[in-house]
């Protein structure tokens, strides 16, 4: 009987073994993006697997400038949204958050090793202001949500963060919009991940912000991510 047991745990060793050397394979198959660190492109291409097969992402993709800054903004339905941005795109997104998601127990280390820039709401905004502005004068894409929060389309009406509006206009980057849909798990962050969805992104007309004021370029926005949620 133990030379079965014996048998059948090497099996599954060598079963498991090759399972992984073929998801290995796929991960790097599907990379598209070099993030500065094999493993970190390794978890890009997991991620593009998850977000086309398991999600059915559509196949547009974003439509980013080869090269220089660029602003992209979105609607926010749930914790997977900024999964599906970074596989729609060919260029590493930075993304802005908030300071107490950056400090989320076990996942710290990854959204410092992707460059995102933590947000301290409550007492220094500022540091990240300015590390966004350098991010974008160094040629980098940011994206955040100007929600700042998951909003729904049956949520009452909220006011944008202008950080997306004074960021372009101080540095002339464009404004990319996109509307994120057909997410289950809408308003949730771990369900929104786990559901099954057939997601969608689409790409909005760019922002242009050359010679214009705040408030004209943050009610464009205004108008746009709300016109997203309807």
């Amino acid at each position: 009987m133990s030379d079965y047991l014996l048998f059948g745990a090497g099996g599954t060793l060598l079963l498991l073994g090759w399972q992984s050397i073929r998801l290995r394979r796929a991960a790097f198959r599907a990379n598209r993006v070099d993030w500065g660190s094999r493993w970190l492109n390794f978890i890009d291409g997991l991620n593009r697997i998850f977000c086309y097969r398991y999600h059915r992402l559509n196949l547009t993709g974003l439509r980013l400038p080869r090269s220089g800054p660029a602003i992209v903004v979105a609607n926010h339905l749930s914790g997977l949204d900024p999964l599906l941005l970074i596989a729609s795109a060919r260029r590493p997104l930075r993304f802005l958050i908030a300071r107490e998601q950056y400090q989320r127990f076990g996942l710290t280390w990854l959204f410092r090793a992707i460059g995102c820039i933590p947000v301290d709401r409550e007492s220094r905004p500022e540091q990240a202001l300015r590390a966004a502005l350098r991010a974008l004068r160094q040629g980098e894409v940011l994206a955040l949500f100007p929600h700042g929060v998951i909003h729904l389309p049956s949520d009452p009406p909220r006011r944008l963060k202008p950080g997306a509006a004074r960021l372009a206009q101080l540095t002339g980057a464009p404004l990319i919009p996109q509307r994120i849909s057909g997410i289950r798990g809408q308003g949730t962050v771990v369900a929104g991940v786990l559901l099954r969805s057939k997601a969608q992104i689409e790409q909005l007309p760019p922002i242009s912000v050359a010679g214009r004021e705040l408030a004209e370029i943050q009610a464009e926005l205004g108008a746009i991510l709300d016109a997203t949620q309807g």
